[in-house]
C-alpha cells in the first residue's frame, strides 16, 4: 500500500488533471478518491488513472469520509475556495489549493483560520513556483548578484483559459466561443478574469523575490470588452518604499507560452541596484547583467532538487518531515499577494490609486 492517500476535490480548474498525474507518478502516493458535482467533468481523470466506481463521488463529505485521504487537492472556482476549505478542514486533512489563493483577503483569512485550527498544512500552489528559471532568479537575488532588488516587472498569461485542458490538451477556437457563456472563468461572481487568474502569480513570486515586502500603494487598469463581463487584460503598478514595480496579465497572448513564447515574453525581469535578471517561463537559462559585466550573460538554470520538483512532491515531503510550507506556497506570503490583488481589483473599479488594503 502507498504511504500517502490523496483525494481530488472539484474539477472546476483544469490543473486538477496535472496534479492527479503528479500524484499518480509519486512512488509513495495513491489516488483514493475524486469528487465533483458533475461526473462528466471527472470522466477524463477516471479514464486516465483507471479509477474504480467506488473511488468516484459527487458528494464532498462522502468522498472524504469513505476514502480517508491524508491530503486533498482542491481545484474549485475561486469564489468557492473559502467555503470548500472550511468544509474540508472539518475532516482534519492537509489541503492543497490550486491557485489563486482566494476571491478576497477576507476569504483567504477564513481559509487560513479554518486549517490552522486543525494543525494540518495549507498550501496554495502557483505552477510558476516550480519553473527552474524563476527558482534560479530567486537564488541569484538572494546571493546579491544584482545588489538590492528595486523593481519587479511581470508579464504573463495565455490565449485564454478555455483554450486548453489538463496536460495542455488544446481546444479549438470554435469550442472556446461555445463554452464562454457557461464558463465560470468568464463570470465576475465566480472570480473570473485575467486579473484574478494571473496577477496572483506576479504578486506572489514578486513578494517572494522581495522577501515578503508589501507595496505601499497600488494602481490598476483593466480592459473592457463588449459582451465580456470580466477583464482579459490588466496592468498593475505597485509603489514600494524602494520604487515602482509593474505586473501585467493577459488572456489573449499571441501564442501560448508553453508552445511558443509570445511577444512580450511571459515571465519576469527584475532590476537591482547593481544589475538585472530576465527570467522567462520555460527557458533553460536566465539572462544576467551586472555592473562588473554589463553585457547580457546567459546563466543555465538550476536543477530543482528531489522533493521540490512539483507541488504534490513538495507538500508530501513537508507532511512527512513535519515541516511548515515555505516560499510561494506559504499562506502568509500568499496573503500579502492577495492584498495586492484585492487592491488592484478595487483600484481598477474605482479608477484611482489606493493604499494597500489591510
Amino acid at each position: 500500500m502507498a504511504k500517502w492517500r490523496v483525494a481530488g476535490i472539484n474539477f472546476d480548474h483544469m490543473h486538477m488533471g496535472d496534479l492527479l498525474r503528479q500524484t499518480d507518478q509519486h512512488p509513495d502516493a495513491e489516488i483514493v478518491g475524486i469528487q465533483d458535482g458533475s461526473r462528466e467533468k471527472m470522466a477524463q481523470a477516471i479514464s486516465d488513472f483507471g479509477l474504480p466506481d467506488e473511488a468516484v463521488f459527487t458528494d464532498l463529505d462522502s468522498c472524504i469520509s469513505e476514502t480517508r485521504p491524508d491530503l486533498v487537492i482542491l481545484c474549485a472556482a475561486t469564489a468557492d475556495h473559502a467555503g470548500q476549505v472550511e468544509a474540508l478542514a472539518r475532516h482534519q486533512v492537509h489541503i492543497h489549493v490550486e491557485k489563486p489563493f482566494a476571491a478576497s483577503v477576507a476569504d483567504a483569512r477564513r481559509m487560513s483560520a479554518a486549517v490552522e485550527k486543525t494543525g494540518k498544512l495549507l498550501a496554495i500552489n502557483w505552477p510558476l513556483a516550480w519553473y527552474p528559471s524563476h527558482n534560479t532568479c530567486k537564488r541569484l537575488i538572494d546571493e546579491g548578484a544584482i545588489g538590492d532588488l528595486i523593481e519587479v516587472h511581470f508579464y504573463d498569461g495565455n490565449r485564454g483559459p478555455l483554450f486548453h485542458l489538463a496536460d495542455k490538451v488544446e481546444v479549438t477556437p470554435e469550442e472556446v466561443e461555445q463554452q464562454k457563456p457557461g464558463s465560470w472563468w468568464y463570470k465576475k461572481a465566480s472570480g473570473g478574469g485575467s486579473l484574478l487568474d494571473y496577477l496572483g502569480y506576479g504578486a506572489t513570486l514578486g513578494t517572494w523575490f522581495m522577501n515578503g515586502e508589501a507595496p505601499l500603494e497600488v494602481t490598476s487598469v483593466v480592459d473592457d470588452t463588449p459582451g465580456i463581463e470580466v477583464d482579459q487584460h490588466s496592468i498593475t503598478i505597485c509603489r514600494y518604499a524602494r520604487g515602482l514595480s509593474k505586473m501585467e496579465t493577459r488572456w489573449g497572448t499571441f501564442t501560448d507560452p508553453w508552445t511558443t513564447q509570445p511577444q512580450p515574453k511571459c515571465g519576469f525581469v527584475v532590476v537591482g541596484t547593481d544589475g538585472t535578471i530576465s527570467s522567462y517561463d520555460y527557458d533553460d537559462f536566465v539572462t544576467v547583467q551586472t555592473r562588473k559585466q554589463p553585457e547580457q550573460t546567459a546563466v543555465p538554470v538550476d536543477q530543482l532538487p528531489a522533493g521540490r520538483t512539483n507541488s504534490i512532491e513538495y507538500m508530501l515531503q513537508c507532511i512527512d518531515r513535519g515541516e511548515a510550507i515555505s516560499g510561494p506556497l506559504a499562506p502568509d506570503l500568499c496573503l500579502t499577494a492577495q492584498r495586492i490583488v484585492d487592491t488592484a481589483a478595487l483600484s481598477a473599479q474605482q479608477k484611482r490609486t489606493l493604499e494597500l488594503v489591510p
